[in-house]
């Protein structure tokens, strides 16, 4: 994990071998929130894609560099004192070397905050 404690896989739910529903815990206290921004606190963008990658990672079993993404929208603020919990639904499609990875991010009660797609490829 790059950032250390910054959420906490709760459940991983397979759907099909290409689709998984990952439900992750953001760590609302983590040093990362005191800075963006103190006393509103936002997820970084980057922390999310970070976040997808090592996900991926662990289901393709491989160390993986991001070659691109595309798509990226944001559609809520991912408030942890708000919504620390989110579920991730993945689907991968793996050619080769390279993962493609289609992610839609929502809270518990549906809301979708954040969709996009990215191709990683493997070190």
């Amino acid at each position: 994990m790059l950032i250390k404690d910054f959420y906490t896989i709760k459940n991983i739910h397979h759907v099909d071998p290409d689709t998984l529903h990952v439900n992750i815990q953001l760590n609302k206290n983590h040093d990362v929130f005191k800075g963006h921004f103190p006393g509103n606190p936002v997820t970084p963008g980057v922390c999310m894609i970070q976040t997808i990658k090592e996900i991926t990672q662990t289901q393709v079993n491989s160390t993986l560099f991001l070659q691109s993404i595309s798509n990226v929208k944001f559609t809520a603020l991912i408030n942890p004192n708000i919504n620390p919990d989110l579920i991730l639904e993945i689907s991968l499609i793996q050619e080769n070397n390279t993962i493609r990875v289609k992610n839609v991010t929502k809270f518990t009660d549906g809301t979708i905050a954040l969709k996009c797609n990215g191709t990683f490829v493997k070190k």
